[in-house]
């Protein structure tokens, strides 16, 4: 079964054609600046490799969509539902389901929910003090997202480390312009710092991080905004933007702002090293010790500066960075000392073959008769 995986940005898509359950990839590309779906769709070009199913790396489908699904009217309805909570991520998906819908009519669609990773979290984790109509009737929790990396994440370091997935505890830093903590043990996520959106937690290239509500609400009533104009700032100006006034919060960009001489830049990335930092000792505390930290996403996988300030300090905890390899050295990666206490890897993650294999488990039980529906 050839699966098509596109991966979707704001102004990018990415692809992959997967033949599972081999995992072989048949095609892949990159189709930059896109404005419009239906015409990005249009571009992809498989030559003659055909496919069985497109499947989706969906980001918010609420309480009820919380897995893998055939996409049909619920889930779209879903991402409808959701997409006050994740503007920018549920827009794009639903736009892209439906140029799919019509560029390629009678191929199975899947949505695979970012959230299906952190459905495992254990209810104290997840719980926020809101009012219990708020969780009962609107879904008001903490779900988590960047599900597919973190999931890749809790397979591959057990790999590289040639240790037992079932008794490792380990912290993924999915770190990039949008970014995420993860901790996982035994495989399964146990706690993550995105909450009910992909807004909270760290902060992102242009999006705040955890920030206290009424801080919003003082700014809406002293200066008269709508929820419209204060989503807006909050999505696009804030963040490491917002921290240092660089347009965009591109890490590559504060660095060379920095080394120019703005020390808001570099005060930007150091608030983000600590947020890092702090949360990674937090997730060793809620484990009960930790065995290896992995960082990946663009700037995990490839800014040995940014690693090495996230681990600075945290040598109490059996965490070291060995600073030759953590300069230097290409693919997945060791960057501590052999024999430290704890492993610290840098690695690239890999969400399409995640979402591969949750689609092919959907559409085989499906030919199997095993497939049944979310709860309306």
């Amino acid at each position: 079964m050839n699966i098509l995986v596109p991966n979707l940005g704001s102004t990018s898509l990415k692809y992959q054609v997967l033949a599972m359950p081999s995992e072989r990839v048949l095609a892949r590309d990159r189709i930059e600046r896109v404005r419009d779906y239906r015409a990005a769709v249009a571009q992809i070009r498989l030559g003659d490799t055909p496919v069985d199913a497109v499947a989706f790396k969906t980001v918010h489908g609420g309480p009820n969509y919380r897995g893998t699904y055939l996409v049909d009217e619920g889930v779209l309805a879903a991402l409808e539902e959701f997409l006050p909570a994740a503007p920018v991520h549920n827009a794009i998906y639903l736009a892209a389901i439906r140029a799919f819908q019509q560029e390629m009519p009678g191929v199975p669609l899947v949505a695979a929910f970012e959230t299906e990773f952190h459905a495992t979290m254990p209810e104290y984790a997840a719980r926020y003090g809101v009012p219990t109509r708020w969780r009962e009737r609107y879904g008001i929790r903490r779900y988590g997202f960047h599900g597919a990396s973190h999931e890749y994440v809790s397979w591959r370091i057990p790999e590289l480390l040639g240790r037992p997935r079932e008794s490792l505890r380990l912290v993924s830093c999915h770190l990039g312009g949008s970014s995420s903590v993860c901790a996982i043990a035994g495989g399964r996520s146990v706690d993550v710092t995105m909450g009910f959106s992909p807004q909270s937690g760290l902060e992102n290239a242009t999006r705040h991080g955890d920030l206290d509500v009424f801080a919003v609400l003082t700014m809406m009533e002293r200066c008269g905004w709508s929820v419209a104009e204060v989503r807006q700032q909050l999505a696009r100006e804030g963040g490491l933007a917002g921290l240092s006034g660089v347009p965009g919060g591109d890490v590559r960009d504060l660095e060379r702002e920095e080394a120019e001489g703005n020390r808001d830049a570099g005060l930007a990335l150091e608030v983000f090293a600590y947020q890092v930092k702090k949360t990674i000792g937090a997730y060793a505390a809620a484990m009960g010790g930790l065995d290896a930290v992995a960082f990946t996403g663009g700037i995990g996988e490839n800014s040995a500066r940014l690693r090495a300030l996230c681990c600075a300090g945290l040598e109490f905890l059996g965490i070291q960075l060995d600073a030759e390899r953590n300069r230097s050295g290409e693919g997945d990666r060791l960057i501590s000392p052999d024999g430290a206490p704890v492993a610290v890897v840098a690695l690239a993650t890999n969400e399409e073959l995640i979402v591969a294999r949750r689609a092919y488990r959907v559409l085989a039980g499906q030919r199997e008769g095993c497939f049944s529906p979310p709860p309306a």
